[in-house]
């Protein structure tokens, strides 16, 4: 019986040395790639790296040249990264006149209702459009971005959220539909890895003088402290962005800004099981942007385990396998959506009104599945926080304001 290509025999039921090891290199390979690739079992509830939920992508921030992906244009929840758009709209309305950082934005009842993550505001009460920013980048307040939005939608998020749609066509973000202004769950609500790391992009590239919102460290209102979930700010040496999202069916999200030696990369990481598994992922793929881009690595970079993380299986084969890069490509047949069983008793939890869906329906072949509540961006105790966090000036923050208005 002869091997494939007609190299090495099998005669009397022994195998030459040579092929057993091709055989079990062979074995061994597609065991990592079923592992990073493998679908999670039907009905979990939360996304891991290597699901049916992960996407990633790295890019040049300059010239938006992508440097390795994962799945980059399958649909997927953005979560509170959805308040990315929220904020490029209300950069833009500031730019061009029609609001100011002081005007002051009245909170509605449905805003005051959102729930968490929650800034804690009471129908009635006014915040300034600095406040409702700072509020969205650091504590990622579900109210905060309702009230925003039916402000800059002229009362209405329903309509703020069409709004921000036509935006994201206009910017290129042609898998992307937006239903409210805070990433709670909605199932039309979808994004890809490439059309939100294009949206960091412009971000940067448009708005270069607020783009530092992106780093606040912590946020003062009302005489309480939010801090920032972004870890990487303090985590990551150059990250100066951009922005967490967690639903239990989209898993833990972010997109991250970071630059070293005079280059910039942006990412997005879609489907982390946890906060941390999400934030070890991206630090490791930056590692490797940066070393496609010839930027020598700091100290502390290496091995995910040099920043204390498990050094599982996991995080070996996701750096092995699961990337396509500009050479080459590893796609595993098993790569695509799958429909999860959710628990019964699971609903949408859509806050656009009752105002009829028209307009922007989502694409053909969209990810639909049972979205439940958001729980907020990040586990216990996961956030930026303290000395820490400011690390002298590496990061500029925008002031933080306190006072009641």
């Amino acid at each position: 019986m002869k091997a494939a290509g007609g190299a090495g025999l099998v005669s009397g039921g022994r195998m030459s040395a040579s092929s057993a090891g091709t055989r079990v290199r062979a074995i061994a390979a597609l065991a990592i790639v079923c592992f990073v690739h493998g679908m999670a079992a039907p009905g979990t509830a939360q996304a891991q790296i290597g699901s049916d939920r992960y996407a990633a992508i790295v890019a040049d921030a300059q010239s938006g040249n992508v440097l390795m992906s994962a799945s980059p244009d399958e649909q997927r929840y953005p979560a509170s990264l959805t308040k990315m758009m929220t904020v490029y709209m209300a950069f833009e309305a500031l730019r061009d006149g029609r609001i100011a950082l002081h005007s002051p934005i009245r909170v509605s009842a449905d805003a005051a209702s959102m729930p968490p993550s929650r800034l804690g505001l009471a129908a009635g009460m006014t915040l300034t459009v600095e406040e409702a920013i700072l509020a969205l980048v650091t504590k990622s307040a579900n109210d905060a971005a309702a009230a925003l939005g039916e402000f800059l939608g002229g009362g209405s998020e329903y309509r703020f959220a069409q709004m921000m749609t036509l935006k994201a066509r206009a910017l290129g973000m042609t898998r992307t539909t937006f239903r409210n202004a805070s990433g709670l769950p909605d199932l039309d609500q979808v994004t890809t890895a490439r059309d939100m790391a294009q949206l960091g992009r412009r971000l940067m590239h448009e708005f270069p003088e607020r783009f530092s919102y992106f780093s606040t460290p912590h946020f003062v209102f009302r005489g309480r402290t939010h801090w920032n979930h972004n870890r990487l700010l303090n985590e990551y040496e150059g990250t100066d962005g951009i922005k967490t999202g967690y639903v239990n069916d989209s898993g833990f999200n972010l997109v991250a800004s970071a630059q070293r030696d005079g280059v910039r990369l942006v990412a997005a990481v879609f489907g982390g099981r946890t906060g941390r598994e999400r934030d070890r992922h991206m630090m490791t793929i930056l590692d490797r942007g940066f070393a496609a881009m010839g930027v020598a690595p700091r100290g502390d970079d290496g091995p995910v385990m040099a920043r204390g993380a498990t050094p599982g299986l996991l995080a070996r084969a996701a750096q092995a396998a699961s990337f396509r890069l500009a050479s080459r490509t590893v796609r595993p047949a098993a790569a695509r959506l799958a429909t999860v069983r959710l628990a019964a008793g699971t609903r949408s939890t859509s806050r656009t009104g009752a105002a009829p869906r028209q307009a922007m329906a989502p694409q053909a072949g969209v990810l639909r599945r049972t979205v439940r509540l958001e729980q907020g961006d990040v586990g216990r105790g996961a956030v930026v926080r303290g000395a820490q966090a400011a690390r002298g000036s590496q990061h500029t923050a925008a002031p933080a304001r306190k006072g009641r208005r």
